[in-house]
């Protein structure tokens, strides 16, 4: 609930225009002084950067679903499979829905680093990311024997997260708030499905 209360406090300050000096400021910090749309940083990390942002696209998510939820299917988790499956979309849709409601313009073309289109707000691949890796990551979590590996796991969702977060930042398209809310959105989403998935005890099946 905290989660939610939070993106809506987001939303409201982004679209009044409450949040542009600092999204403005960061836009500006990711460029190179004198150099109009140059990226800061060496000569390769705009290269690296838009690999990671690979990360959180539509191919890499679906293909990584896909893949999870047929291991899950594999080892008779059946239910926690089609819940990954149900949130996935879910989640995919919700993000679409919610930038339609918004519909905030993305920073200026001058400043794009890679190819972006439709609205700015969330961020698709920062909550999209935070969607399907935490998700999955709280889901399997569940069916690992010791805490490290839980621990390993969801550590590993949340640093994916926020590399795929702060790639479309630096990459010029999207500001700070689109981003951060986009991660306020996604793992609230994640604590949801975790706690459907607490309460309806799946994971716990048999494996028969």
């Amino acid at each position: 609930m905290s989660a939610l209360w939070g993106f809506l406090l987001l939303a409201n300050e982004a679209l009044t225009g409450e949040t542009h000096a600092a999204d403005a400021w960061v836009l500006r910090w990711c460029r190179t002084a004198g150099t109009e749309g140059g990226a800061w940083g060496p000569t390769w990390l705009p290269d690296v950067m838009r690999d990671i942002t690979a990360l959180g696209s539509p191919t890499v998510l679906i293909l990584l679903g896909t893949m999870v939820w047929g291991y899950l299917l594999m080892t008779k988790q059946h239910r926690m499979a089609w819940l990954a499956a149900a949130s996935c979309l879910g989640g995919w849709a919700t993000s679409h829905a919610l930038k339609g409601v918004f519909m905030r313009a993305r920073p200026a073309l001058d400043f794009h680093g890679t190819l972006a289109e439709g609205y700015s707000f969330p961020s698709g691949h920062a909550m999209m990311s935070a969607i399907v890796f935490l998700t999955l990551a709280t889901l399997i979590a569940r069916l690992a024997p010791r805490t490290s590996l839980r621990v390993y796991a969801i550590l590993i969702a949340v640093l994916l997260s926020v590399l795929v977060g702060l790639s479309r930042v630096y990459l010029g398209v999207h500001w700070a708030s689109d981003v951060v809310a986009g991660w306020v959105a996604g793992v609230a989403w994640a604590l949801l499905v975790w706690a459907l998935a607490h309460r309806l005890h799946i994971g716990q099946e048999d494996s028969r």
